[in-house]
């Protein structure tokens, strides 16, 4: 739909008019006066006034109009007729100029000015002899007066010489012609112009009783052929598919189960893990990796090879869209799987939602039983890896240091064998002993050969054997302690035995601790293995149904119209939208 263009109506009022602005009422008024007496001058002439004296002063007796053809005026005489107390016609014109009349303006002015055979040589000008007239350009009644006089004058002359223009009957400019009530042919060559002649009220509801049945024949042509298009392309493939949902389609039958995956003992953990821990969120990558491999391409393998999936639906009693081929190949019977094994998780629960159809409802059922079978062994396989991955490090670690503890204590059993001592310890104790024992012996000499001395007159013979026991206890204590420091060839020192014993020992202590702390360390990664056990824990166990849950052929049949109501729908407009682009 087309909106016409509104135009403001300038100048509606007369004292919005050019003309009247800045004009006092006394103005006005004496300017009405010369233009009644010009009028009079011009309609009247007094026929007592002498000519001798018109023609002296210079007045032809027709004031200020103008004659087409009329010889020019003389060039003392002002071109618009003024009165010569008027200022000159160039001031005007500037005044006029400076009223910055818009171009519509000046082109009315002129067009004014040119049905009052005014010549002008400028739009401007145009304005001024106008007005030096009495005729407001801009004046909205005189101008539609002005426009209206000329169009019924131009009427009456085109009916005083009797021309009638051609009435098209068709759109190609080859119609005949109606004059009056007879209709001639058009002659070759003649314009296709609309006419003006008078149409009659007969002639009126003619027409538009012509005009009304050609409308209503299209929109009948046009509602038929809307009507056979909806019929060839929504009701035909609408019924097509009726027949075969209600007649065609082979029952199946639905088995709905609910499972989830479950951990053995939530772990304690602190921090974002231990947040999470009670939740579902513990065991989401798991629910979601056993959807997927649900509806993989290996679940539909192990199940063709343990119940044969393929062979049930390569029955002849299948309908022909849903029946495999006798040669089907793998991809084929994974798009038919696909839509048969319907599998949802719900993250909010985390429950898995599995859906077996099957042409069986026994079959439908082992079906179901087999996929949680296989869900299960999925869900085993994963934990398995995740034990045997946290265990297997602390068992490395708990088996080297056993064999490092073992390889301490060769070291300090050697040590012992090597050196002929059992307890470094032990041995440096009998040692000191011994020191002191003969460091007593040797004061108790020294005590005694102290008391021989001491005599008058000593026993020579007893003082010499206590010398000789004192020489010997020192003899014998220099020994003893050379075995501490010095030692022997053969075994060296004690105080070297005593350190690399000690430093074995110590080797071995350090050892064996690691080795409490790898079975600890083992001991907690079993517990946390433990933990980290998953089992899958069935909510709804798969029933078989009595009933066909397949195809709903009421629901079906309506989306199908929906679906080619749609699609004509899209057609029509993308064809509407390609014609108007091309005719356009």
């Amino acid at each position: 739909m087309t909106t016409p263009p509104k135009a403001r109506a300038y100048r509606t009022r007369r004292e919005e008019s050019v003309l009247a602005v800045g004009q006092e009422p006394a103005a006005a008024e004496e300017k009405g006066k010369a233009r009644v007496e010009i009028r009079k001058r011009t309609e009247a002439p007094p026929a007592a006034q002498d000519m001798g004296q018109l023609f002296a002063t210079g007045d032809d007796g027709f004031g200020d109009m103008r004659f087409p053809g009329a010889a020019p005026q003389p060039a003392d005489m002002p071109r618009d007729g003024a009165a010569p107390d008027q200022p000159p016609l160039a001031e005007r014109i500037a005044a006029v100029r400076a009223e910055n009349l818009t171009d519509r303006q000046l082109r009315m002015a002129r067009r004014i000015a040119a049905m009052h055979e005014i010549e002008a040589a400028s739009d401007h000008e145009a304005v001024v002899l106008l007005r030096d007239r009495g005729i407001d350009p801009f004046h909205r009644a005189s101008v539609s007066k002005i426009l209206s006089e000329e169009g019924a004058r131009a009427q009456a002359a085109a009916s005083a010489a009797g021309t009638t223009m051609p009435v098209p009957m068709r759109g190609d400019g080859s119609g005949p012609r109606r004059r009056g009530t007879e209709i001639t042919p058009l002659p070759p060559g003649t314009p296709n112009l609309p006419s003006r002649e008078e149409l009659t009220e007969d002639r009126r509801a003619a027409e538009i009783i012509r005009i009304q049945q050609d409308i209503a024949r299209r929109r009948r042509r046009k509602l038929l052929m809307l009507f056979a298009r909806l019929a060839a392309f929504v009701g035909l493939p609408t019924l097509i598919a009726g027949w075969y949902y209600f007649f065609v389609a082979t029952p199946l039958y639905a088995t709905v189960s609910q499972f989830q995956i479950q951990q053995a003992e939530q772990s304690s953990s602190s921090g974002i893990g231990g947040i999470f821990g009670g939740t579902q969120m513990a065991t989401n990558t798991d629910s979601v990796s056993v959807q997927s491999y649900l509806t993989s391409r290996d679940a539909m393998l192990r199940l063709d090879r343990d119940l044969g999936f393929k062979r049930a639906f390569q029955d002849p009693a299948m309908d022909p869209i849903l029946r495999l081929l006798p040669d089907a190949t793998n991809e084929q019977a994974y798009r038919l799987y696909r839509n048969l094994v319907k599998i949802g998780y719900d993250p909010t629960e985390g429950v898995i939602n599995m859906e077996v159809i099957a042409p069986d409802p026994e079959l439908s059922q082992e079906f179901s039983m087999a996929l949680i079978k296989y869900a299960e062994g999925q869900v085993d396989q994963m934990t398995a890896r995740l034990r045997e991955d946290q265990m297997k490090g602390s068992v490395e670690s708990y088996q080297d240091a056993e064999n490092k503890v073992l390889l301490a204590q060769r070291r300090v059993q050697e040590l012992q064998q090597r050196l002929g001592v059992l307890d470094p310890a032990a041995e440096g104790s009998v040692i000191m002993n011994r020191i002191a024992d003969l460091e007593r012996q040797l004061a108790e000499k020294k005590l005694e050969l102290g008391q021989l001395l001491s005599n008058q007159r000593p026993n020579a013979s007893r003082v010499a054997g206590v010398r000789g026991d004192i020489g010997r206890l020192e003899e014998m204590l220099d020994q003893t302690r050379s075995q501490l420091t010095e030692g022997n060839t053969a075994r060296g020192s004690l105080a070297t035995i005593s350190g690399e014993i000690r430093i074995a020992e110590s080797d071995l202590a350090t050892r064996q601790e690691l080795l409490a702390n790898a079975a600890a360390q083992m001991e907690t990664a079993r517990i946390e293995a433990n933990k980290q056990v998953r089992y899958l824990s069935l909510s709804v166990a798969p029933v078989p149904p009595d009933e066909a849950t397949y195809p709903k052929a009421f629901q079906n049949t309506i989306v199908a119209f929906l679906v080619f109501s749609g699609i004509y729908l899209m057609l029509s407009l993308t064809a509407s939208i390609l014609r108007e682009q091309v005719s356009s």
